[in-house]
């Protein structure tokens, strides 16, 4: 029994360095890209660089599972099967609460459901594990947006533009600046 029980410790401490092995090459990788990201000034390389971004943030660490529920939730997503992928997404989440990307795509869900409220609180969950996600602030400012909440949309765009430059969100600053001047008149 004393055997068993040192095989199984053995195992879950490979287990575990491989796990966190996988998260610390993620994390070092974002890190390159996001650096990378913070310096550019041409569109053509930013997308490079925001696509590879996206493609680490869709792939769990370790989990193939996640990272398949996770695609699966996005396709029902865009197909128009938002209970479904509200379940997927949920299971996603539930499993795995510091996936920051389960939370988004959640977030994302949740705002065409025109669910904002929640849709806010998921976002704030993915800013907390990933302050640098740029989607999730884009999204939020989408959401203020719609809520009319025009100096808060800014305010986010304007933090995501620190992170992605040249993100193609930029052009609403001058027009949310011009609502807000026209509605102060």
């Amino acid at each position: 029994m004393l055997v068993i029980k040192r095989k199984l410790l053995i195992l879950f401490l490979i287990l575990s360095a491989t796990f966190s092995s996988a998260e610390n090459l993620q994390t070092k990788q974002l890190n390159i890209l996001f650096d990378s990201l913070s310096k550019i000034d041409n569109i053509d390389d930013a997308d490079l660089l925001e696509k590879k971004i996206w493609d680490l943030w869709n792939e769990h660490p370790h989990d193939d599972n996640l990272t398949y529920k996770l695609e699966l939730g996005t396709q029902l997503m865009y197909e128009g099967s938002y209970q479904y992928a509200l379940q997927v997404f949920s299971n996603v989440v539930k499993s795995d609460p510091t996936w920051s990307e389960a939370w988004n795509k959640r977030a994302t869900l949740l705002f065409f459901m025109e669910d904002y409220q929640k849709s806010l609180n998921d976002i704030k969950n993915v800013l907390i594990i990933e302050p640098r996600h740029f989607g999730a602030l884009s999204g939020r400012a989408q959401i203020f947006i719609k809520l009319e909440e025009y100096q808060k949309a800014i305010d986010d765009l304007k933090k995501a533009k620190k992170i992605h430059p040249v993100i193609r969100s930029n052009y609403l600053i001058p027009e949310l600046e011009k609502i807000i001047k026209g509605l102060s008149v």
